[in-house]
């Protein structure tokens, strides 16, 4: 078979399925189960890199195509699935879909630029590592949290979910220093998308989730 199947892609494979596995339920209208596989990408995401450098005798081959299919997988996972859930909880009239149609070609431009001018900016003189702009797997923080604070606050989820995926997208492609977060900031930042994506969980076992039915009814068009 083409293509390599050690353990420094398996993260990488994981996080693609888990997407998949997340557009489905999204389809399937459990927007709660989606948002959890898209945080489960990201934390997959952010640790498949550490653990392929794990593997002092990787070949050339391997280390390109770990970068490629990484990429890739960001594409779906960080690009397409925030797409469809945004779509599926509301953003389905001609404005939503223009904005979700610019997310995910600011996705897609910034995979690629990612690609290409890695390595090429010039250090920094404090010494910290930073990117160009934010990365896509911010999303897999934002998201979660937005939808969140929507349980408490449906008319702001509503109104504000366009906005929030518009200001993602920019981001992505916006030229600015984003500061690479250190490992134990890492850690606090899954701690906190875990603790939210719990809460979502749990809202909805007890009946108090986001009542997102509510929301499409009220998105014009769609009574």
């Amino acid at each position: 078979m083409i293509g390599f199947y050690n353990y420094t892609v398996w993260m990488t494979y994981a996080s693609l399925i888990c997407s998949v596995t997340g557009i489905f339920c999204a389809c399937a209208g459990h927007p709660r189960w989606a948002l959890t596989c898209l945080a489960l990408s990201g934390l997959l995401d952010a640790f498949d890199g550490k653990i392929a450098r794990m593997k002092k005798d990787r070949t050339d081959s391997e280390k390109d195509f770990g970068v490629q299919i990484d990429s890739l997988c960001d594409m779906v996972c960080f690009g397409t699935l925030p797409v469809v859930i945004a779509y599926h909880l509301g953003m389905h009239t001609a404005v939503g879909m223009v904005i979700l149609a610019l997310y995910c070609l600011a996705g897609l431009i910034r995979l690629a630029w990612f690609n290409v001018a890695a390595g090429s900016e010039a250090p920094r003189t404090d010494g910290k590592k930073y990117y160009q702009g934010m990365p896509i797997t911010s999303v897999a923080v934002i998201l979660p949290v937005f939808y969140a604070i929507g349980t408490l606050a449906p008319r702001l989820f509503l109104y504000g979910l366009p906005v929030v995926m518009l200001a993602t997208g920019v981001l992505f492609i916006l030229r600015f220093p984003f500061r690479k977060p250190t490992t134990r900031e890492l850690l606090v930042l899954i701690a906190m998308v875990a603790l939210v994506i719990l809460y979502i969980l749990a809202c909805h076992r007890w009946g108090s989730a986001l009542p997102w039915k509510w929301v499409l009814r009220r998105v014009p068009g769609t009574a």
